[in-house]
């Protein structure tokens, strides 16, 4: 439920097509609805413009296309987060139309087919073929589901929006994870990936196209040097994202964490270990801010 739900509930009151009573029945539910195992808060997208999401991890695919089941009926997208295939399997049997998994990001997403989807762009639509890993620098993550998105390729930088710096391939699966987050919330981002410090040379050779963008995202494990090295050389907002690639010393991302958080470079924050979906968020609010 959210600000265009309540707007048009109130016109169709105040012209005659629904009574106050059935106007009341629609509205029951704010601010939140009791599922028992859950309780969902119907009330947030009228406070932040953006309904809630669902964390995957600890729900079981049954409760996750529950959720999905209720929120569909008046909110899109829905979004859960950190999901394997089998998530998509259940809520397939749940919501037969509009859902699309992301492998890499491991999003399950749930969008309407009318024409409300907010993602354009020039790359390749990629749908239910075989997992095709020499291409997943070249565009969006593969998708399962009806509908694919379509991404923009990273060698054509937009005028505007996100980039989204990835250090390693091993790191690629957090750096999706960002990049669908804010394709799916409007913003159009260009990907650079394995790009790290060990051979900065690769990142030069990309910087003037990474400087184009409103917002950067940089996703790095081992010692997380990336973002600062970024960040001193573009005048946009870096969003640091931490990941638990490394060797035993990383402690699980820790060494990236503490490393981005202790960056001299200005303009740099950071977000929590593995925490794409965090910082593709954030990113889409810095670029609709600017619009």
């Amino acid at each position: 439920m959210d600000k265009n739900f309540l707007q048009t509930l109130l016109i169709d009151v105040a012209e005659g097509r629904l009574t106050p009573e059935e106007a009341s029945d629609k509205l029951k539910t704010l601010p939140y609805e009791d599922m028992d195992f859950v309780k969902i808060d119907t009330h947030r997208a009228l406070r932040t413009g953006r309904g809630e999401v669902i964390f995957g991890i600890g729900k079981t695919p049954a409760q996750v296309a529950a959720i999905m089941k209720r929120m569909s009926a008046d909110t899109s997208p829905v979004i859960a987060t950190k999901v394997g295939p089998e998530y998509y399997d259940a809520a397939k049997a749940e919501i037969p139309e509009g859902l699309e998994y992301h492998e890499q990001a491991r999003l399950l997403v749930y969008q309407t087919t009318q024409g409300d989807g907010p993602i354009s762009g020039d790359g390749p639509i990629r749908g239910d073929g075989p997992f095709d890993r020499q291409s997943l620098s070249k565009g969006p993550s593969p998708l399962i589901g009806p509908s694919p998105l379509i991404g923009p390729s990273p060698c054509v930088a937009p005028a505007a929006g996100v980039a989204v710096v990835c250090a390693g391939t091993a790191d690629i699966p957090i750096a999706e994870e960002a990049a669908v987050t804010a394709e799916l919330y409007g913003t159009s981002v260009t990907r650079y990936y394995d790009v790290g410090v060990a051979g900065i040379h690769r990142l030069m050779d990309k910087i003037e196209d990474i400087r184009k963008a409103d917002a950067i995202v940089v996703v790095a494990g081992m010692e997380g040097a990336l973002s600062s090295v970024v960040g001193g050389l573009v005048d946009a907002p870096v969003i640091a994202v931490p990941t638990s690639i490394g060797y035993g010393a990383s402690m699980g991302g820790l060494a990236a964490l503490l490393a981005m958080l202790n960056s001299c470079s200005l303009g740099v924050s950071v977000v929590n270990i593995d925490n794409g979906f965090g910082a593709g968020y954030m990113a889409s609010l810095i670029v609709k801010g600017k619009e």
